[in-house]
C-alpha cells in the first residue's frame, strides 16, 4: 500500500494503519503516490466504472475491486458553451460514490472491527452504501436536521445512524472522537485523500468524453473541498503527463450564507483567519464553516488562475427549478454551481457544472414565506 504524508508537518505513516490523521497537529492526510499515464485510447475495451483509470488510482493493482458501477455519467449541455456532468445519477444518487468506493475498497482489505464516517447526507449515504457492498459494519453520525429521506436512505443500506445535536461541526466533532477508538476505520472523506483519488475521476471522466481534452472552466461547489481536490490532482496528473496542452481554471462556489473559503480567497489570505458562522442555508452540503483543507483549497483555485463565487438562497432556489424545467431534477446544493453561472459574465470558453446530487433526496427548496406550498416558475 501507499503511505500517507502531513504535507504541514512532514510526518509519515503507512496506508495500513488505521491512523487517520497527522498524530502531531491532527490535520488531514494526504497520500505518496504516483500515478501513471493513462491511455486514452484503450478506454474503450476497459470496465464500466471508476476502476478504468487504474494507473491512475491507489487500490487499483490488486483484483477484484468492490464496485457498484460508479462514474461515467453523463455530460449534457445547458447552453452552447456550458455542459452538466449528472453525477446525481451515481448509484447512491450523488458524486460522494466517487471517493466511497475507495474507503471502502481500503477498509475491506483492512478488516476493522468497525468503520465510522460523518456527514450531512450524502457522503454518509455513499459509504454506508458501499460498506454495506464490502459486508462492513457502519455508523454515520449526522447533524439534527438532516433531511429525513438521506436519513431513511443511509438505514436502508444497514448502517446505524448516530444524530448529533447541533450543527455539521458538532458532527465530525463526535465523528472523530469514536475514530480514536482502537480497531476503528474512520471513512472521512475530509481526512483520507483515498477519497480525493475517487473524486479526481470527476475530471478523468470529462478528458475521456472530450477526447483527450478539458473544458476552459471547471465550476465546482465547495464545502470540505472533496470534489475541488479531487479535481486539482487530476488536473495535475494529465497535465503532467503531457496528456493535457492546459490547466482549466477551477471556480469555486459557495453558498453566501457560509462562505469562509471565498471571504478568505477574496482577502488575500492563505488559509482562514477564523470559523465563519454556522448560518442556515440550503446548500446544506458544501456548509462548512471551517474546512480542514482550507489552505489547500485556496492554493488550488489561485494556481489556475480561478475564483470564488457566492451564491444566495434565491439564486439557489431559482437555479433548481430552472433545472428542473429543463428536466434535471436536482438538490439545492448541487445546484449552486448552476446558480453562480447564471449569475455572473460568462468566462471565455467552454464551462462545466456538476450536479452532484437527486433532488429526491431533499424535495424542492421552498421560499420561507411559502413553506411547502408548490412554487411556479416566473
Amino acid at each position: 500500500m501507499t503511505t500517507y504524508v502531513c504535507s504541514r508537518c512532514q510526518v509519515h505513516s503507512p496506508a495500513s494503519a488505521l491512523t487517520w490523521c497527522c498524530p502531531r497537529c491532527r490535520g488531514p492526510w494526504d497520500l505518496d503516490f504516483t500515478s501513471a499515464p493513462v491511455d486514452l485510447t484503450s478506454l474503450a475495451s476497459r470496465v464500466n466504472s471508476l476502476w478504468r483509470y487504474a494507473e491512475a488510482l491507489p487500490l487499483a493493482t490488486e483484483i477484484p475491486h468492490i464496485s457498484l458501477g460508479e462514474g461515467r455519467t453523463p455530460l449534457v449541455p445547458l447552453t452552447d458553451t456550458v455542459a452538466a456532468k449528472l453525477d446525481f445519477l451515481s448509484p447512491t444518487l450523488s458524486f460522494m460514490d466517487r471517493g466511497a468506493v475507495m474507503l471502502a475498497e481500503l477498509a475491506r482489505r483492512l478488516q476493522p472491527d468497525a468503520v465510522v464516517a460523518d456527514s450531512s447526507g450524502n457522503a454518509g449515504t455513499a459509504v454506508a452504501a458501499y460498506c454495506a457492498r464490502a459486508g462492513l459494519d457502519c455508523s454515520v453520525y449526522v447533524p439534527e436536521g438532516t433531511s429525513p429521506k438521506k436519513l431513511e436512505q443511509i438505514r436502508a443500506h444497514g448502517a446505524h445512524v448516530v444524530v448529533v445535536p447541533g450543527d455539521r461541526e458538532a458532527t465530525a466533532h463526535a465523528a472523530r472522537q469514536a475514530a480514536d477508538t482502537t480497531g476503528v476505520f474512520y471513512a472521512s472523506h475530509v481526512y483520507n485523500p483515498h477519497f480525493l483519488h475517487g473524486t479526481k475521476t470527476y475530471v478523468y471522466e470529462l478528458w475521456e468524453e472530450l477526447g483527450g481534452r478539458l473544458p476552459d472552466t471547471l465550476v465546482v461547489p465547495v464545502g470540505n473541498g472533496t470534489l475541488l481536490l479531487g479535481s486539482a490532482l487530476a488536473v495535475e496528473e494529465l497535465y503532467g503527463h503531457g496528456l493535457v496542452e492546459r490547466r482549466p481554471a477551477l471556480v469555486a462556489v459557495q453558498a453566501e450564507a457560509v462562505a469562509p473559503l471565498a471571504a478568505a480567497f477574496h482577502a488575500g489570505a492563505d488559509d482562514l483567519p477564523e470559523p465563519a458562522a454556522a448560518r442556515p442555508t440550503l446548500a446544506e452540503g458544501i456548509a462548512i464553516p471551517n474546512p480542514p483543507r482550507a489552505a489547500q483549497i485556496l492554493r488550488a483555485v489561485r494556481a489556475t488562475g480561478g475564483t470564488f463565487h457566492t451564491v444566495t438562497e434565491a439564486q439557489i432556489r431559482s437555479a433548481q427549478l430552472d433545472l428542473a424545467r429543463r428536466g434535471l431534477y436536482v438538490e439545492p446544493t448541487g445546484v449552486a454551481c448552476w446558480a453562480a453561472v447564471r449569475a455572473t459574465a460568462p468566462r471565455p470558453g467552454t464551462t462545466v457544472v456538476p450536479l452532484c446530487g437527486a433532488g429526491a433526496k431533499t424535495g424542492l427548496a421552498a421560499a420561507p414565506e411559502e413553506g411547502n406550498r408548490p412554487q411556479s416558475v416566473q
